[in-house]
């Protein structure tokens, strides 16, 4: 009977050639991913990366004055730890588990082994990282220049594609934090949305009802991450 946890559920690791994987795969660690939980503080130096499967990662900008909000979020379709073969070995933010699942650990100097070949593992991050940064910058457009009801439908629609499932398990307080806004604004539009009929929420619990109806209310930031995505890694092939 296969396992329910392989390395290839991550499609950056699905992407690597036999030669890559067979160096790389020993050495990855199955590791669970608990809501709430924080992998990296802000200037912390990073001990490993890590490659989702079922968990996705949000990245948080902290204030001094102890507010945040989401600059980006990574699941399955990518790694955390950029800024380690990005040359910063830290980073200013903060990344969160935002829903639970399990990921494979990796430590940092075997990947950097791998990276410093200079072969198709480089190549391949380096693409990654150009949509993670795609990714920031359109979040931050978003939050500046879109209402709070379109960030909800981005936030949802992006969360979607990292999940199996049209259920989210998150309280709208999680999300609030998430997106940086006040709680009552969250409020307001998951209730139009609801009345809409594209979502149904229950306490800590938000199902998606019409996707195609979120696709059509949400701002253009979401295609733009999506097709930047697919731009860049469309051409790698799963093994």
């Amino acid at each position: 009977m296969p396992s329910a946890h392989d390395p290839n559920q991550n499609h950056l690791l699905a992407a690597l050639l036999d030669a890559e994987y067979d160096r790389l795969s020993p050495h990855l660690e199955l590791v669970p991913m608990l809501l709430g939980d924080v992998l990296y503080e802000s200037g912390g130096k990073m001990q490993h990366v890590y490659f989702p499967t079922t968990s996705i990662i949000s990245l948080h900008y902290l204030l001094e004055d102890g507010g945040s909000s989401e600059i980006a979020g990574v699941g399955n379709e990518g790694v955390l730890g950029i800024s380690l073969f990005m040359g910063g070995n830290s980073t200013p933010s903060r990344a969160v588990v935002q829903t639970s699942g399990h990921a494979y650990r990796l430590k940092s100097p075997i990947l950097m082994e791998e990276f410093n070949r200079a072969g198709p593992v480089l190549r391949l991050l380096l693409r990654y990282t150009q949509a993670l940064i795609t990714q920031m910058s359109q979040t931050s457009v978003c939050n500046r220049h879109h209402s709070v009801e379109q960030q909800l439908c981005r936030w949802l629609l992006l969360t979607l594609d990292r999940v199996p499932s049209n259920e989210l398990t998150i309280t709208q307080e999680l999300i609030a934090n998430t997106l940086g806004v006040r709680r009552e604004g969250i409020t307001e539009a998951a209730g139009k949305l609801q009345h809409a009929g594209y979502i149904s929420y229950r306490r800590g619990h938000i199902t998606v009802v019409d996707r195609d109806g979120l696709e059509d209310k949400v701002c253009e930031c979401y295609s733009v991450v999506k097709k930047e995505f697919a731009r860049l890694l469309s051409d790698v092939k799963q093994r």
